[in-house]
């Protein structure tokens, strides 16, 4: 639920004294022994700098800290042990014995759904289905906001469903929110005396008179501790929230929910602090654990602006495309490196500083990509690159898409129909929402059953596309994401990302140089890419045992680099040479002691020219230091290192006796 600094009247000079203000109420003032020890945040440290080495007091304060936030963190799971946790059985037994509130909840259910069902039905007899496609949408919307909690989670669900619902169905439901209304301020006050065992005087200064924020599960209010004079958010659960929704999954059946979400949600952002909040420009709010509980969460207060209010924004002197590529960045970074990732980043979730860092807010709607897919999901990437709509078909046994039984050869047309008509240009051009709707329609043809956390992943990415086009309408979601990906490629020392690579750089038995050359380009745009990591993996899979038929394409490629060097240096060497040195040395020949086309000439020197460019950029990057070779070296002197050399050199010493051999029979060279 998305919590924004707004005015509130009670932090006003005139601001009412809560002890006045709730003058209906009497606060019971009982205070328990655990929670009179001093408050902590759960504050997460990030990984330690290598340039900023701790002393032993500094550690021991950090170990202290970290003890606090643990005993903090067991008082309140010890409040919320007894949270309600829906059970079949037990809530067979209530609800069994209360026919009249199950009928009618049925019958509500029924007639709404029941009479959209009907239309979907007279729209296909009247041939207007995919016409009235929209407009439909938009009722299943309004029905599932209209019915509450349960149906409202279930529509957001669908909405990430490609597999299941239609496109115009996507973007109808991704817009779904808890439009509830607000339940009374003083059983929200109620509640959180209740659940902490605390009166509001003796945990708040002051608290705003009424929600900042509202969803189906509960509301948001911003208070002042009065320990301390921190500005937090407290989020509230919703009275009777717990018969709702039992009374919903009781109709639907063979359901499991807990309703300790709210403790589950400060961890949720302790741990997603934990793995990204290192990166200086990504903030994530500490957790107070001693005012948190199964129905209060405590959460520190981050001002900020929602990511698609450009002008505030710009105001502030800041940039949205730079918060969008810091989102995007952090996203892959979830989605792809540790796995563990934000679900729900709509605008209100995403909130820009003033000190320019992009806060994410709200951790109750979490998802993990499995190990196996991370890879798979480059790989994919690589594939869509060459076109492989064969090995792109093969991935979604990988990523989980299709049981391994299914026949994927009807598939393959489909992706080639619809990338070669979306690939004008290159993968990084294409817009990320039509990449989404057309791989959708694809999808919707075949037995897909697409896994909850691919969904997710599409409607992350899509959502910061859409911020993006606001600011910039021809900003391009993969554009900005190549960077990663080239990256990863690079220096991943995964095996499914060496060959992923391999396969990229090699294609029909040569070496595709332009897109080395591109990958380091777009790989030094990201801060954390290293030179040293893009080089040592390379050479250990290419000297590994397995490594034969590689070594044989690289020693291809190392003869024709070589050639190439001492040809185009020759043919350079010659041409500074007089005209009557060459009348008298070389007869006049204008290619000098080899015979070339012109075409073969200018091709090795491109060639040349392009290693060159490539050694450039490694030299550039940030981390280059001479020393960054030894290590290598070290690789580069193990025996098969040295049976490749000798076979390099020798397949040199071949192309170079051809060549003389032509000259002296003034035979014409092919263009190689």
């Amino acid at each position: 639920m998305a919590t924004v600094a707004q005015p509130c009247p009670s932090w006003t000079s005139g601001s009412v004294p809560l002890s006045k203000r709730l003058t209906r109420r009497r606060f019971s003032g009982r205070i328990n022994t655990l929670t009179r020890l001093t408050p902590q945040a759960a504050l997460v440290q990030a990984p330690p700098s290598p340039s900023a080495p701790r002393d032993n007091s500094s550690i021991q304060v950090l170990t202290l800290s970290r003890a606090n936030d643990l005993q903090a963190e067991a008082r309140a799971m010890a409040r919320a042990a007894n949270a309600s946790v829906y059970n079949p059985q037990l809530i067979a037994s209530m609800y069994g014995s209360q026919p009249v509130k199950v009928v009618r909840r049925t019958l509500q259910i029924v007639v709404a759904l029941g009479s959209f069902g009907l239309k979907l039905l007279l729209d296909q007899r009247n041939g207007v289905l995919v016409k009235n496609r929209r407009l439909r949408a938009s009722e299943l919307k309004n029905i599932f906001t209209k019915l509450g909690p349960t149906f409202v989670k279930l529509g957001q669900g669908l909405s990430t469903r490609p597999d299941i619902c239609p496109p115009e169905y996507l973007e109808e439901l991704s817009e779904l929110q808890d439009g509830l209304p607000t339940f009374p301020d003083e059983e929200a006050f109620a509640c959180i005396e209740r659940e902490l065992d605390l009166s509001l005087d003796s945990i708040f200064s002051s608290i705003s008179p009424s929600p900042i924020a509202a969803a189906s599960l509960g509301q948001v209010y911003k208070a002042q501790l009065k320990y301390s004079g921190r500005l937090v958010a407290v989020k509230v659960q919703r009275p009777a929230i717990e018969e709702a929704i039992g009374l919903d999954f009781y109709l639907i059946r063979g359901l499991n929910v807990n309703f300790d979400r709210f403790l589950q949600e400060g961890q949720n952002a302790r741990r997603f602090k934990k793995l990204y909040a290192d990166k200086e420009d990504i903030c994530v709010p500490d957790v107070f654990w001693d005012y948190t509980s199964a129905k209060v969460l405590t959460m520190e207060w981050v001002d900020g602006v929602k990511l698609n209010e450009q002008e505030a924004i710009e105001r502030q002197g800041l940039k949205v495309l730079d918060l969008v590529n810091t989102g995007i960045q952090c996203s892959l970074r979830q989605l792809l490196e540790y796995g563990y990732f934000h679900a729900d980043p709509h605008p209100g979730n995403l909130l820009a500083t003033p000190e320019g860092k992009l806060a994410f807010l709200d951790f109750g709607m979490m998802s993990e990509t499995p190990e196996e897919a991370r890879s798979a999901i480059i790989g994919h990437v690589v594939h869509l690159v060459n076109r492989d709509y064969e090995a792109m078909a093969r991935d979604y046994y990988a990523l989980d898409f299709l049981s391994p039984d299914v026949d994927v050869s009807p598939i393959v047309p489909a992706l080639r129909d619809f990338f070669d008509d979306a690939l004008n240009y290159t993968v990084s051009e294409l817009n990320f929402k039509t990449l989404v709707d057309g791989l959708g329609n694809v999808l919707y043809q075949f037995p897909f059953n697409v896994p909850a956390y691919y969904a997710l992943i599409l409607r992350s990415l899509t959502v910061l596309e859409g911020l993006a086009l606001y600011a910039d309408p021809n900003f391009k979601v993969l554009a900005a994401s190549y960077p990663y990906f080239a990256k990863r490629l690079l220096t991943d020392p995964n095996p499914y990302l060496r060959d992923a690579l391999i396969e990229l750089l090699f294609q029909d038995g040569r070496f595709r140089w332009g897109r080395l050359e591109n990958l380091l380009v777009q790989g030094r745009m990201d801060r954390d890419f290293s030179a040293k990591e893009a080089l040592q993996p390379v050479l250990k899979v290419l000297l590994s045992p397995d490594g034969e038929e590689l070594r044989t394409l690289v020693i291809k490629e190392a003869v024709q680099v070589t050639e190439a060097f001492t040809l185009s240096t020759i043919s350079d060497t010659y041409k500074s040479v007089p005209e009557f040195m060459k009348t008298l040395v070389f007869n006049g020949n204008a290619n000098g002691p080899i015979i070339m086309s012109e075409v073969e000439t200018q091709n090795m020197i491109e060639l040349r020219d392009q290693v060159f460019r490539i050694w450039g950029l490694l030299q550039s990057s940030n981390d280059f230091d001479p020393d960054l070779l030894l290590p290598i070296l070290q690789v580069l002197q193990q025996p098969e290192a040295r049976r490749l050399g000798e076979r390099v050199m020798g397949g040199i010493t071949q192309r170079l006796a051809a060549r003389f051999l032509q000259q002296v029979l003034r035979v014409p060279t092919s263009s190689t």
